[in-house]
């Protein structure tokens, strides 16, 4: 009973991923998923897109005509395959600063979301996980070290915690992709581990739930996002965690979960939780997503199944 609670599809994040947006979900019935969220970016203003979207002259408008096509592809798409999957509707927003709020609030006010996934994909309002120049030049910008960047990273990312209290965090430590330093110890960075430390009492508080990345494995990590560390002090508040894949097409569509199990177990990570998008009775979610109800499985219970298990053939593209 695998579920993942990040993907993204060729469709609907063109140049970024690949694949039909039905492909990708057929591809997740195929492996056994039992949940499978759907999560395509927000729009985005025009000084915060890509590279990739400047060359294809996409702009805000464009975004958003693309936004309220997944949404009633999505819609469409949930209704004929629910009888075999469970296809949560929410989107990954892109808090590029404090004006990204304004279209995250549009967002949501716009469309019957079940819920959204806060991330952060830039800091100093330079992207840090397409290319190495643009990493070095936010690095630039925030003081000219690693250890400056990662303190901006994480204090933007309090500042998107703090405004829109997303009920899923997204690729918690991110930052580390285009660092050279895959597996960095943050205990080992003390200014950089006291910020993280209030992140995380700050999720705790209100009820958020970290993502498990398994997006960091095919990227050539040894663990996932977040690190173990992180993992471990968030469960000390208690904390909940869910599974995501984070694919971008249906060749990564449970991707590297057979290397999940030895983290959980290392982690003492004994229940994960999910998300499906139909409340059962009395159950009115939190109020903003009336259809958000959060389940929970013992990992226990999802050790058997293949998604798990360490395939002899990969057909994979990593």
């Amino acid at each position: 009973m695998p579920f993942s609670h990040h993907s993204h599809s060729g469709q609907f994040c063109p140049g970024h991923a690949q694949d039909a947006l039905e492909d990708v979900i057929k591809a997740a019935i195929s492996k056994g998923f039992q949940v499978f969220a759907l999560t395509e970016h927000m729009p985005r203003h025009d000084q915060d897109r890509y590279p990739e979207e400047i060359e294809a002259g996409s702009t805000m408008q464009s975004l958003m005509q693309n936004e309220s096509g997944y949404v009633k592809t999505a819609l469409e798409l949930r209704e004929k395959y629910q009888d075999r999957i469970a296809l949560p509707l929410g989107f990954e927003s892109d808090w590029c600063g404090q004006h990204s709020l304004e279209l995250i609030e549009r967002s949501i006010r716009t469309y019957p979301f079940d819920f959204f996934m806060g991330s952060i994909h830039h800091v100093a309002g330079v992207p840090i996980d397409f290319d190495q120049a643009g990493y070095d030049r936010a690095r630039d910008l925030a003081g000219g070290t690693d250890e400056k960047l990662f303190e901006q990273y994480f204090d933007e990312q309090l500042a998107m915690l703090q405004a829109i209290r997303p009920p899923v965090v997204g690729h918690f430590d991110l930052i580390r992709l285009k660092s050279g330093n895959f597996d960095i110890g943050w205990r080992t960075v003390p200014n950089v581990w006291i910020k993280i430390l209030r992140n995380l009492d700050f999720v705790a508080s209100y009820g958020g739930i970290l993502e498990i990345n398994t997006a960091a494995l095919r990227k050539g990590m040894t663990e996932p996002y977040p690190k173990s560390e992180i993992c471990q002090e968030f469960l000390r508040r208690q904390g909940r965690f869910c599974l995501s894949d984070d694919s971008h097409g249906v060749a990564q569509v449970g991707t590297n979960y057979e290397k999940l199990l030895p983290f959980l177990e290392q982690n003492d990570i004994t229940t994960l939780c999910f998300l499906t998008h139909v409340a059962p009775p009395g159950n009115a979610g939190d109020g903003r997503f009336p259809t958000l109800c959060i389940r929970s499985v013992a990992v226990c219970q999802i050790t058997a199944h293949e998604a798990f298990q360490e395939p002899r053939h990969s057909t994979l593209r990593e």
